[in-house]
């Protein structure tokens, strides 16, 4: 059986104390289709925001590829917000031809 696609989640987020700093929350994984993606990357982080909140290390390793791995207190993501499609390596416009020294 084939693996499902890789996707990225882009959340935006703003920093409740100052406003106007704001920034993007990027999740990785795999998922069937762009809504279960961003339902895995949502639940990924409900439990690195647990955790963390316990006081104990956020898991990392989850089979299907979702995890997060650092949580920020006072950072409120707007998963209303929330964009889902195709991960693409941010380094594929580099030339993956090796050249003799």
């Amino acid at each position: 059986m084939p693996q499902p696609p890789y996707y990225k989640i882009d959340v935006p987020i703003r920093k409740t104390e100052a406003p106007g700093l704001e920034g993007v929350h990027v999740f990785t994984g795999w998922a069937d289709s762009r809504a279960a993606a961003v339902q895995a990357a949502h639940t990924a982080y409900d439990v690195a925001r647990t955790t963390a909140e316990a006081g104990r290390e956020i898991p990392h390793g989850r089979a299907d590829g979702w995890c997060c791995c650092g949580y920020r207190p006072g950072w409120e993501l707007d998963w209303s917000a929330a964009t889902a499609g195709p991960w693409r390596s941010p380094y594929s416009w580099l030339n993956t031809t090796t050249y003799e020294l």
